[in-house]
């Protein structure tokens, strides 16, 4: 091959990559890829609230038409190849990320689309523990009216669960019984994992920093259950526990009124309810604080326990003892 032939080749291949090039930063800014760009964004990611930033993107993609005509006017007025290849793969690289923002999957807004706003899905989720009967129980089945657990083969059952289903009916929305230890119910509703707390919730001051909560649907009072035989049993004022070892659930105001009992032996907050009931039959404890409900329910599950009422009891106030529907901040529901 001649030295004439190579350089012909060699101009050849060179008008053939400013060719391609042109045509891919052409493709890339054209007003088809950013429209393709908004239908992939209001296809995954678009939803009632974001209509404004649908707008942008629109006004968005005009500006970049403009910018895109302004460049390659520029690009065509260049003489030297060098410099139009760079600014070429300039403008691609700018514009792919764009794309893949776009278009991305949404393995990122899993919790988003399960969580939080129902008032843009048809499931209103409720988060309980299923373990604090009778506002709320496991069960095996859909007898009594139970409903099943989210990804779970157990069902759940109780007075809660049935406010929950008369809420969903109301809101013409399919109930989700959420199953959420006690300690992890506030941070699942504020982070938009399920939409309401229905399990047995007081209105404390401390919890309405962080969320709302609904009216008072229940008042009860709080009693002590000990094992039937008992030197507790007889016990007509909490003063009686002097020296009893008691407990009552984490996190819950249960735990904090022991302190009114002089010479209690306060033992470690227990997780739930089946704990503490273990912890009674095994004689690791003497007894735990519950509101009576619970103390209903334990005594007829179990015949070795008995349900202590007192006539001197817990000083307490009616937020302590009443119970709410819990909601995120400013939630509303269409």
């Amino acid at each position: 091959m001649t030295y004439g032939e190579r350089g012909y080749r060699r101009s050849l291949r060179n008008q053939n990559l400013r060719l391609g090039l042109y045509r891919i930063g052409i493709g890339l800014s054209s007003k088809y890829m950013l429209d393709t760009l908004m239908l992939c964004y209001l296809t995954h990611r678009a939803k009632k609230g974001e209509r404004v930033i649908l707008a942008l993107l629109y006004a968005y993609k005009r500006l970049i038409n403009l910018i895109s005509g302004a460049f390659f006017y520029y690009l065509k007025k260049r003489r030297d190849d060098n410099e139009k290849r760079l600014l070429v793969l300039v403008a691609i690289l700018l514009l792919v990320p764009m794309v893949l923002v776009g278009c991305g999957g949404n393995e990122g807004k899993v919790e988003e689309s399960t969580g939080g706003n129902s008032s843009e899905r048809d499931t209103f989720r409720v988060g309980l523990e299923a373990g604090y009967a009778p506002f709320n129980w496991t069960q095996l089945d859909d007898s009594n009216g139970g409903v099943k657990i989210d990804g779970n083969a157990e069902y759940a059952g109780g007075y809660d669960v049935e406010i929950a289903k008369r809420l969903a009916e109301g809101l013409g929305k399919e109930l989700v019984i959420v199953k959420t230890e006690w300690d992890g119910l506030l941070p699942a509703l504020t982070s938009g994992t399920i939409d309401a707390i229905i399990a047995g919730m007081s209105p404390t001051a401390e919890r309405m920093e962080s969320i709302d909560f609904s009216d008072i649907y229940y008042t009860s009072d709080l009693v002590m259950v000990v094992k039937k035989g008992s030197e507790y049993e007889s016990a007509t004022s909490i003063q009686d526990f002097s020296g009893a070892k008691i407990t009552a659930q984490l996190n819950t105001f249960h735990y904090t009124v022991i302190d009114q009992i002089d010479g209690v032996i306060k033992e470690t907050a227990m997780s739930d309810f089946p704990a503490m009931r273990v912890a009674l039959q095994s004689g690791i404890i003497d007894g735990y604080v519950s509101e009576r409900p619970e103390g209903v329910s334990a005594t007829s599950a179990n015949e070795d326990f008995v349900m202590v009422e007192f006539e001197d009891g817990f000083e307490t106030s009616v937020d302590d003892t009443a119970i709410a529907v819990g909601l995120k901040k400013r939630q509303r529901f269409n």
